[in-house]
């Protein structure tokens, strides 16, 4: 964030976190300013001649006309460097616990703090020697941020010469640890360099997502899977578990770095985040969770035209670390609520309303912002993905609203959350007749060689069955269960197996947590298995009751409760269901 001082400007107008500036024509479009004697940060969203309107990001009670308004001269930007992991940020990336130091419980209006520790001396180690020439995202050196994150300084873009020096060992984020020669003279380097947070970082070439997220969510890895460098949106009612599946994503998949953004959820749910995250460890690793995470708080009792920048420098942070060549996955838990952020704002700006009161320019936000996704060739010639998994709270859990229909044309992967599931005790209560996913034919070969040879043969099969028993149940309700012939009952069964035996996924037991992907295969073939071979043994004249009452259906239904290290079970229960329905 720019602190050089320009002209003033002086308000006329304060509408909540509106504040209109006369006086203002020689600002720009996204100028971030400082308002009124509290120096209040805002930035202007519309200029007419002289006059600028600014969201305030900050409480404006107390603001009043006459004050003044000083433009910085530059966008909404956010540091980038050494101490973005572990660190607890709002949604304009000052860092919470600074705040807290210096001014309690509760954020202090006006407060100024710098994004990166100042204080803190990294270990700079050179990777490149004095000479050598280079280009925008080539690497300088690194610095071991956490015992999970190799932190790489890289030329900013933009910038390309010659190494004239290069410095070794301890410095600051602010101290210069290279110099490079270009045609316009010597340009010195910091670990730290800044990003306007609504311009999306550029990188050589976008390719297409060609390897699953593994999050151990099984009706999300099985049937639902999303793509390295994709996009998925968790729409559902008020209660039907949103924010713990964004929690389980968090903690479980393989992405290297998670950038978490809490975006005007209620503070509890924050608070379970924030409480919870410093006590977990990376399963890979045994190391903290948070020394490969970025938290950014901004709550339903913060500003509410600050849910719109927490997207931003979420995003923008997770750019950064995609172009180091980095594994990253952002939560947006809420997308709703940013969306009603700006209809708040569109209605103080009196523009034009759209469907349900939102801005006309909705979707195309949603879309720029979904969009900063995908698998990329960073400008050093690295290959990143960043991934985007937003949660939607449409009111009343109506997925016709126009939040959700927005994000749904531009997310690949839709994770439809049921009220009715939830009520059930059935978690994770993604239905698995209305969601989809438009990258399960793209990632089956990936799965087929390293999960399991059938594994889209058994996705589609057990779908089948679970098709098949929705159109049966409406038989059951109009006739009842003994019209149907013993084969479709076992359908019945089989499917009811596929449900409370594989989708249903207990998130507070040590085991069902995280299922891998192997395990998964091995546990959904087993029931598979089972149905095949009681329908055989059904044709050979064995009676159904006595082939669901066989001992084998326990362990099937006990499997998901099997450690990794017990997958040698599996064969054995393989043999009892050849063995028990002969």
């Amino acid at each position: 964030m720019a602190d050089t001082t320009r002209q003033e400007g002086t308000i006329i107008k304060v509408s909540g976190p509106l504040v209109i500036a006369a006086g203002m024509a020689h600002a720009r479009m996204y100028d971030m300013v400082k308002v009124g004697s509290l120096g209040l940060i805002g930035e202007i969203i519309e200029m007419r001649a002289d006059r600028a309107s600014i969201q305030v990001y900050e409480e404006t009670a107390g603001v009043g006309p006459g004050e003044p308004v000083t433009t910085t001269g530059a966008p909404l930007s956010v540091e980038l460097g050494p101490g973005l992991m572990s660190t607890i940020y709002d949604g304009i990336q000052r860092p919470l616990d600074k705040i807290a130091e210096m001014s309690g419980t509760f954020i202090a209006r006006g407060i100024q703090v710098p994004s990166l520790d100042r204080a803190k001396k990294w270990d700079f180690v050179p990777t490149v020697a004095v000479a050598t020439k280079v280009k925008p995202g080539d690497i300088i050196g690194t610095v071991q941020e956490t015992a999970l994150i190799s932190h790489k300084i890289m030329v900013p873009p933009g910038m390309e010469g010659i190494i004239e020096w290069i410095h070794k060992g301890e410095a600051l984020v602010t101290d210069v640890v290279a110099t490079m020669k270009t045609g316009s003279g010597s340009v010195p380097l910091t670990m730290m360099q800044k990003w306007p947070v609504r311009k999306p970082r550029p990188y050589l070439e976008k390719k297409v997502p060609m390897q699953p997220l593994t999050t151990g969510q099984r009706v999300i890895d099985t049937f639902f899977p999303v793509a390295k460098g994709g996009t998925a949106c968790v729409p559902g009612p008020f209660g039907s578990g949103k924010t713990v599946v964004q929690h389980q994503l968090a903690k479980w998949s393989d992405a290297q770095i998670i950038v978490y953004v809490g975006c005007g959820e209620r503070g509890n749910e924050m608070t379970d985040v924030l409480m919870e995250f410093p006590e977990l460890h990376d399963p890979k690793t045994g190391r903290p969770l948070m020394e490969r995470t970025v938290l950014i708080a901004n709550t339903s009792n913060m500003p509410v035209a600050a849910r719109e920048a927490s997207i931003y420098t979420g995003i923008t942070i997770a750019e950064y670390f995609r172009d180091m060549g980095y594994t990253i996955a952002v939560m947006a838990d809420s997308t709703s609520r940013w969306a009603e952020a700006l209809r708040e704002m569109s209605g103080r700006l009196e523009e034009m309303p759209g469907e349900e009161g939102y801005p006309a320019y909705l979707s195309s936000r949603v879309a720029e912002f979904y969009e900063r996704s995908g698998n990329v060739i960073g400008l050093g010639g690295r290959e990143g993905s960043l991934t985007v998994i937003g949660a939607v709270s449409p009111p009343g859990g109506d997925l016709s609203e126009p939040v959700t229909q927005a994000t749904l044309r531009v997310a690949k992967v839709f994770w439809s959350l049921e009220a009715r599931l939830a009520e059930s005790r059935h978690f994770p209560a993604i239905y698995w007749l209305q969601s989809y996913s438009l990258y399960s034919d793209r990632l089956d070969n990936y799965l087929n060689t390293h999960a399991g040879q059938e594994w889209a043969n058994n996705r589609q099969e057990a779908m089948r069955l679970l098709q098949k028993e929705a159109e049966l149940e409406e038989i059951v309700r109009l006739v009842g269960l003994d019209a149907l012939s013993f084969g479709d009952r076992l359908v019945l069964e089989t499917a009811k197996s596929i449900r409370e035996d594989f989708l249903h996924q207990n998130a507070f037991h040590e085991v069902d947590t995280f299922t891998s992907l192997t395990k998964q295969y091995r546990m959904l073939k087993l029931i598979l298995m089972f149905s095949q071979v009681a329908q055989g043994a059904l044709e050979s004249g064995l009676s159904l009751d006595k082939a669901l009452a066989v001992p084998v259906r326990v362990d099937i239904a006990r499997a998901k409760y099997l450690p990794e290290s017990e997958m040698a079970t599996f064969d054995a229960i393989e043999v009892r269901i050849r063995e028990q329905l002969k």
